[in-house]
């Protein structure tokens, strides 16, 4: 009876995961926020409370933040990370200092203590690659200038991840100074250790772990994945930081195969991950904290634009660009869920959950917005702001406007030749 009641939850899930996913696609947002209010719904204190399927939800969710960082890593080179932390690395002390400190701020005035400061820091630290992704592709900015600006920001952070995950999941197992040190210099260590082999040897293990046959090469790559993951948590490293190096260290072809076959894992787990977060929120936790989830929000929208427009001023990204650069990084979604679910798993602060929920529900709908809107409401406010001065009179004998040379030709002429360059 109970294997008949998990199957019929397990498929009433999977299939409203589905139609939620088919939903945001038409109508074209993230569909995150759907799945959050799907476990909000169906958890303890929602409507219909799922308990045959609560323990393989919670272990569908455990992998699906392995898939979402191992797919992470299959997304860079050792090459390339190198390379961006040698360009970009102010752009990451910036980003960290304006989007960090807020998170870390609100929960040291909310009363929560240090352990939970660090939780709420990376929280409205790390932005949504995938919302962040899908945006650019929708806009169609792909091959904009300031797009290699967004997404050296976005490498940056998730290369942070795999300092910052280490250290928090010593704080909130309440590991002391010894035992924390001990498990960042492992951390770190693994971590340089992987970037060495990968620059070195990659090719040697790309072709060891490939295979002509998609069976083989998923089931090569995927165990492999969960066993690197499984060893790390057992040495109090996180188990998503090694499944962000396993991704690295592949390259080439296997990283490309390895990408196609793992992409629908990845998004069904993943999916699978916001419900069971949802369901862990109790939606009546939600009120209380609304308000300060509202100005958490408001403040790292402007923080995030502003980190936006100093790396893509200091890239040399034209006025335009650089707004868009900002409204484009303000999505939060898959990885300040994670961090806010590694601390509610370990019962850090029973009000971080809901606080987390609804900041990632606030900007994962707004972040698309702001990377529409940003750039024309800020070229307005300009153009209200400091209006152009009114062009000279033109002789009444004197050449048309159009045979004019071109130093002298109206300033919007000016004006919309970097928007061509750019889009």
């Amino acid at each position: 009876m109970h294997s008949t009641l998990l199957l019929i939850e397990l498929g009433a899930v999977i299939l409203g995961l589905g139609l939620l996913g088919r939903i945001a696609g038409r109508y074209g947002f993230s569909p995150i926020p759907l799945y959050l209010l799907a476990g909000l719904a169906f958890g303890h204190g929602g409507l219909l409370p799922l308990d045959a399927s609560e323990e393989f939800v919670s272990v569908g969710a455990e992998i699906g933040v392995i898939l979402l960082l191992l797919m992470l890593g299959l997304e860079y080179t050792a090459a390339d990370l190198v390379t961006n932390l040698k360009t970009q690395f102010p752009a990451g002390i910036v980003d960290f200092a304006l989007n960090a400190v807020p998170g870390a701020l609100a929960a040291l005035l909310l009363g929560w203590g240090p352990v939970a400061a660090v939780v709420l820091a990376g929280v409205t630290w790390i932005s949504s690659s995938g919302v962040i992704a899908k945006v650019l592709g929708d806009l169609g900015r792909i091959g904009n200038r300031e797009t290699p600006v967004i997404l050296s920001v976005l490498v940056l952070e998730d290369l942070s991840m795999a300092v910052y995950l280490p250290i928090l999941t010593a704080l909130v197992a309440g590991a002391g100074l010894v035992t924390g040190s001990i498990t960042l210099v492992i951390a770190l260590g693994a971590a340089g250790a992987v970037l060495v082999v990968a620059l070195r040897f990659g090719r040697v293990i790309s072709q060891f772990v490939s295979s002509d046959d998609p069976e083989k090469l998923l089931l090569v790559v995927f165990g492999l994945t969960l066993l690197v993951a499984g060893i790390a948590q057992q040495v109090q490293v996180s188990a998503a930081v090694g499944a962000f190096l396993v991704g690295i260290a592949l390259s080439g072809e296997v990283a490309e195969g390895a990408h196609t076959l793992l992409s629908p894992l990845r998004d069904l787990f993943a999916a699978v991950f916001f419900v069971f977060f949802g369901l862990n929120t109790d939606p009546a936790s939600i009120p209380p904290v609304l308000f300060p989830a509202l100005l958490l929000a408001a403040a790292t929208i402007v923080t995030k634009i502003a980190t936006g427009y100093w790396a893509a001023r200091r890239a040399g990204i034209g006025e335009r660009g650089r707004w868009r650069a900002g409204g484009t990084l303000v999505a939060r979604g898959e990885f300040s869920i994670v961090i806010a679910g590694i601390a509610v798993t370990a019962g850090v602060q029973p009000e971080l959950g809901p606080l987390a929920t609804a900041y990632v529900l606030l900007l994962v709908i707004a972040g698309p917005l702001t990377a529409r809107y940003v750039e024309p409401v800020a070229g307005r406010l300009r153009r209200v702001l400091n209006p152009p001065p009114p062009p000279p009179p033109s002789p009444v004998d004197g050449p048309a406007a159009e045979d004019q040379p071109a130093d002298v030709r109206p300033a919007e002429a000016e004006e919309e030749a970097p928007r061509r360059r750019l889009a």
